[in-house]
């Protein structure tokens, strides 16, 4: 099992601990906040359980049907997430709305801060352990899942102030406001993984930080004399590029793929962890391309 599939598991089993945590404790106290808490838990559930598969499934090589690989897996299981996550925060907001109407009240608020204070430190700990290997490993599933499950410890903490609160002053009605307070944090925090999700899946470029690096290192090797048609994309935890390079038409074809694999493992040392580089060499005639290829004090891509 990879590092990526156990932090997968480890999402599922804590995820699965709280579900029935919190709405055996949102029932049994009638506190809808928790219960809200306790249907977002779910949806996390579901979405861990994609998630696993699609790391799973991400991971595996290059077959017949999928020459560049699995990546896509992903994308769609941050995609998948992303709709969850919203559709959590609807019906949180339909279950607040419907204690407001019905006049619902909790009955033990003690129970519901207990639970609170053990979700925010189980989340806090798993994510913590997610975003380090999503890092490690530039898994996009991994990160949408770590991402989530800290917008779950601010949505804890704030039923947990609430819950202080109502034990406080006794203003009971703020179970339900907590709850779409919940809710409105859930859906947008769903909104951006799928902006993020969907960029990927339509093959949007690399990030700008992503492109400088790649010039900056061009711009160093010498025999370099300049570069066009560059496209860049990302496939899960693989970036993909492809580009022209321009040579001296009388370099040795020996040393033009050295260079190109000097260019590769240099990506590499820089942060690009899983390449899948192609380059087209050609040939640069100074009486008749003059002027043709881009300058390294340009834009990375031609006009």
């Amino acid at each position: 099992m990879t590092v990526k599939e156990r932090a997968a598991l480890l999402s599922v089993a804590s995820n699965s601990l709280l579900v029935v945590l919190k709405i055996a404790v949102g029932a049994f106290t009638g506190a809808i906040s928790v219960l809200s808490e306790g249907i977002h838990s779910s949806m996390d559930l579901i979405a861990a359980a994609v998630q696993y598969f699609a790391v799973k499934k991400g991971g595996a090589p290059p077959d017949k049907e999928h020459r560049y690989g699995h990546g896509k897996y992903e994308n769609v299981s941050a995609g998948t997430e992303s709709i969850l996550i919203m559709f959590a925060g609807f019906m949180i907001a339909v279950h607040a709305l419907e204690s407001v109407e019905h006049e619902r009240v909790p009955d033990d608020v003690g129970a519901g801060v207990a639970i609170m204070v053990f979700s925010i430190i189980v989340n806090f700990i798993v994510s913590g352990y997610m975003l380090k290997v999503a890092k490690d490993t530039s898994s996009q599933a991994l990160n949408a899942d770590a991402i989530h499950l800290r917008a779950d410890i601010w949505t804890s903490a704030g039923v947990l102030a609430g819950l202080v609160l109502i034990k406080i002053t006794g203003f009971l009605w703020l179970d339900a406001v907590i709850a779409l307070f919940v809710a409105f944090i859930i859906m947008r925090a769903g909104f951006f993984l799928a902006k993020s999700a969907f960029l990927e899946l339509t093959d949007a470029t690399l990030p700008e930080s992503d492109l400088k690096i790649i010039r900056e290192l061009l711009e160093t090797i010498p025999e370099i004399r300049g570069f066009h048609a560059m496209r860049t994309r990302r496939s899960g935890e693989k970036k993909m590029i492809d580009m022209h390079i321009v040579f001296d038409g009388a370099m040795h074809l020996s040393r033009v793929h050295a260079i190109c694999d000097e260019i590769e493992e240099r990506l590499k040392k820089h942060g690009f962890n899983t390449l899948d580089i192609l380059i087209h060499p050609e040939p640069y005639d100074q009486n008749k391309d003059k002027g043709k290829y881009i300058n390294f004090k340009e834009y990375l891509y031609e006009k």
